[in-house]
Parts: structure tokens; sequence; C-alpha cells
């Protein structure tokens, strides 16, 4: 739906930016509802003590999830210096910050993991900015649905300017990086923060493109399930399943922003570590055979692959 449609006043405020993504929520998990066919999101209302609070929607044991959430928060409050460093910002006065987080661990290891997060802030100074993204993490990498992905996510882009997806694809593939095992957690997406108001973007320009992000995610991932759910796969698919899942607890733990800031905010636990995946392994130096179908994954897992040329 257009911006200017949700709005009878044309002002783009945090009012309006909140009831926005928390519609978001409830349309995706619509979607995920009716694509998985089973089970549904059972919803926990959560309060936070210095200001705000939240919804999280957590679905289990589904045909096709095993474990899902899409959270929506809306909290305030005085700015902490911790915070204040994270934000990098001045320290004092008070913040808000308002978003939705959606992270799928399919049952199957043919289905691949999904993230995604749109979040709008701004402190007491003036300072407003959009920040989000949408990654993908595949157990096993098909370069074509790499490809389709990347390219759904061009398209989005360049709706809104051409320099979008380049700058925010290179973004996400740094962002998206495991440092200490020198590869990428999947094949990427687009990942940006500070996305405020310039010269040349208002923050109308901005809130479109993060909630244009947050309307394709459901389209985007039901046709990715729908592509893969009668896969076939046995126990070393599975195995090879809960290597990876690991190596996404590390990313999250180690380097994930959202994590981070969650917790410096005083954030609720269970809904900060809704994004671990239910069951993992950490196999003591696992190495795939040579020329496996995990090989060929694990030679994939690198910064800077045109997918959609690859």
């Amino acid at each position: 739906m257009d911006i200017k449609e949700k709005t009878n006043t044309g002002i783009i405020d945090k009012v309006l930016i909140s009831r926005t993504f928390k519609c978001l929520q409830d349309d995706i998990c619509s979607e995920i509802e009716v694509c998985d066919g089973k089970e549904i999101f059972k919803e926990e209302i959560w309060t936070r003590d210095e200001g705000g609070g939240g919804s999280t929607r957590i679905i289990q044991n589904g045909k096709i999830i095993e474990k899902g959430g899409v959270n929506f928060s809306e909290v305030y409050g005085p700015l902490s210096d911790k915070m204040a460093d994270v934000l990098q910002v001045n320290r004092g006065g008070t913040f808000y910050a308002t978003g939705v987080s959606v992270i799928m661990h399919p049952g199957s290891p043919m289905v691949p993991i999904i993230h995604m997060n749109v979040r709008y802030f701004e402190v007491s100074n003036g300072e407003k900015w959009f920040g989000g993204g949408i990654d993908l993490t595949p157990i096993y990498i098909d370069g074509r649905q790499a490809k389709m992905f990347h390219q759904t996510l061009k398209s989005l882009c360049d709706q809104h300017h051409p320099s979008y997806y380049p700058a925010f694809k290179k973004w996400a593939d740094d962002y998206f990086y495991i440092k200490h095992r020198n590869e990428t957690r999947g094949v990427g997406g687009i990942f940006f923060d500070r996305l405020g108001i310039t010269e040349e973007f208002s923050l109308e320009d901005r809130f479109s493109f993060v909630n244009g992000i947050g309307e394709a995610f459901p389209r985007i991932y039901t046709t990715l399930i729908n592509q893969n759910r009668h896969v076939p796969y046995g126990e070393a698919e599975l195995k090879w399943q809960r290597v990876r899942r690991g190596r996404y607890v590390e990313f999250n733990l180690v380097y994930d922003r959202g994590t981070k800031f969650g917790l410096d905010s005083g954030g609720r636990i269970e809904s900060i570590f809704m994004s671990l995946p239910p069951e993992v392994s950490w196999t003591y130096n696992f190495q795939p055979r040579p020329n496996s179908k995990e090989a060929e994954t694990m030679a994939m897992l690198k910064k800077d692959i045109d997918w959609i040329n690859h």
C-alpha cells in the first residue's frame, strides 16, 4: 500500500510508522500460517518497565516451520550511556524505537532459513532514521534460487533508487559475515542502517522503501518454501542442517547488532533469543566430504558473489 494511503494527514511520524509495522506483523503471520498449513502463531504481549513493550509471536512444530518468530516492538525511555554509544549519538536525553523482526527456521534442511528486520529510531536531539534488511541462509545453496532472491531485492531497491541494491548488497555481505570462520552466514541479501533525512531523500521516501521490504517478505519466503517443501532428505542432510544452524547461533550471539541492542536496552530475553534455532550441533572440526553437496555449499559461502549473474 502506498504510504500516502496510510494517513489522512500525509505526515510521517512515529505513530504512523509503529502502526504500519504492527500491520506488517499481522500480515506476515497470516501468510506464513496459510503456507505452513498446520500450526498458528501463539502471541505473548509484553511490557518494558522503562517504557513501551511489544508482541512476540511464535510458531513451532509446523508442517514447514519448526520454529519461527515475528516480533513487534515499540520501546522508549531514557537513553543510557551504553545505548548512546551503541547508537553513536550524544549521551543523555531519550530514545524511541519501533520495528518488526522475523526469523524462520524450517524443519526441512532443503528449505532455507530467512531473516528480515525493519526498524525506526529517533532520539530527543532530533535525529531519526530507519534500518533493516533481509537475508537468506540456505542449508544447501541453490544458485537459481539465490539469483531469484537477489533479483527480487534488486527490483525492489531499483524502484526507490539505483544506488540502493549495490550498496546494501555489499553491506549485507560485510555484515552477515562470520569472521572467525571466514565464511558468510548464507547468500546475503540487503542490509542498511542510519537511513535518515537528506537533501535527496525525505522521511517519506525512506519509509516507503522500508515498508516495501516488509510487504515483500511473505511473498518472497512463501515462494521459496513452495519450491523446496517436497524435496526429499535424510539423516545426513539433517546432520548438516544442525551444523549450519550452529553457525547461525555463533553469528547472532557474537556479531548481531539487534541482539546487542536488545540486551543493552533491557529488552525481553525470550523475544531477543527467539531468533535461535531449536536444535543445533557443534561437531568438532567438521569437514564435509570432497565434492559433496555440503562441500559445494561451503565453497559458495563467500563475500561479493554476484548472484544475479552467477
